[in-house]
């Protein structure tokens, strides 16, 4: 969690987002819990500022109906919808890597959003055939902290990575256990091709690395000087950024995967109105505008600008050969190969 003020940064954006929202959005007919209790229940891989955010906003558009929201990383989230598969206690799944939604479709129920028209046509190609909803870009980045790395040392892509200099240095999250994180593996994969050279390329971007049990750890551990250079998404590297933190982003020069993170309908839910009302929320625009500008999720839709301080979307140079669907259907392969790596190095 970022430390700016964090208590009456929470306060400010709470009264703001409520002030910029009022009665944007009117929720009825939801679904209701024991003894009557309208709520939704909802499984996400958000970081605790925007959960909150997120939290003070429905309270103002759905009055009565809960939110209770259960964070962690992509894989445990989605590993326990599927633990709860013939008894699910979940409504929706939030702001996650899509791969995962992707790799597990019998878990998920399709569900078309009313907003979907305003979503940019480039992410709705993306989640096309696929049981959900795009929610936010989310281009993955390299992050370093100023105070360690001159921006002539910076280094400028993925292959840089691999330079010994960065041993100790770098950190990564397990992709494994972050679904950034396996994205930003399968991003590797593309650029430096999935082949001897390619892995061995990648063993020695492993062997620089300090790797890490959350994508969260990634952004606070560089801002902290922990580390010097690391491996995270755009969106909370920009917060960082706008919090006044020593750090700059670097869009690596072989280009990145940018694709969106996904939202979806838990198969069998118990509150299935009042989900569809929280899915159609999330992407809407009054929401959607509130969390660019205050904090830097950049939307998906095409009538919200990118958060402040980030280049326009189409600034951002993609990686040529990510494919995003081969990225889900060879998860399990790719992580094998990345623990296999792992096992061998160093302890």
């Amino acid at each position: 969690m970022i430390k700016v003020n964090a208590c009456a940064a929470r306060r400010l954006l709470a009264a703001a987002l409520v002030m910029t929202l009022g009665a944007a959005v009117a929720v009825t007919g939801c679904g209701r819990g024991k003894g009557g209790r309208s709520e939704v229940v909802v499984y996400t891989a958000e970081k605790d500022e925007i959960i909150q955010a997120v939290r003070s906003l429905w309270s103002e558009a759905a009055p009565g109906v809960n939110m209770s929201a259960l964070a962690s990383g992509t894989n445990e989230v989605v590993q326990r919808i599927r633990s709860e598969q013939r008894r699910p206690l979940g409504d929706v799944l939030w702001g996650v890597g899509a791969e995962g939604i992707t790799a597990n479709p019998d878990l998920f129920e399709p569900y078309t959003s009313a907003e979907e028209k305003a979503i940019d046509p480039r992410w709705l190609a993306v989640a096309k055939g696929g049981p959900w909803i795009p929610n936010n870009v989310v281009p993955m980045v390299l992050m370093y902290n100023t105070k360690l790395v001159s921006a002539s040392e910076a280094p400028h892509g993925w292959r840089d990575l691999a330079d010994p200099r960065w041993k100790g240095k770098l950190a990564y999250a397990a992709p494994d256990k972050s679904g950034s994180a396996y994205t930003q593996l399968a991003t590797m994969v593309a650029v430096f091709g999935d082949n001897d050279a390619g892995w061995k390329t990648i063993e020695r971007v492993m062997r620089n690395a300090k790797i890490l049990q959350s994508s969260g750890y990634v952004p606070k551990g560089v801002a902290d000087g922990e580390y010097h250079v690391g491996i995270t998404y755009e969106n909370v590297a920009g917060l960082y950024l706008q919090g006044g933190a020593a750090v700059k982003i670097v869009y690596p020069v072989e280009g990145t995967a940018v694709i969106p993170d996904g939202n979806a309908l838990i198969r069998n839910a118990s509150h299935p109105e009042a989900a569809k009302r929280f899915l159609d929320f999330l992407i809407g625009k009054p929401l959607q505008e509130v969390l660019a500008r205050k904090l830097a999720v950049r939307s998906c839709r095409t009538d919200v600008a990118a958060p402040p301080g980030l280049p326009p979307i189409d600034e951002v140079k993609a990686a040529p050969n990510f494919d995003f669907r081969w990225a889900a259907e060879h998860r399990k392969a790719l992580i094998e190969k990345w623990q296999a790596i792992v096992l061998r190095l160093p302890q």
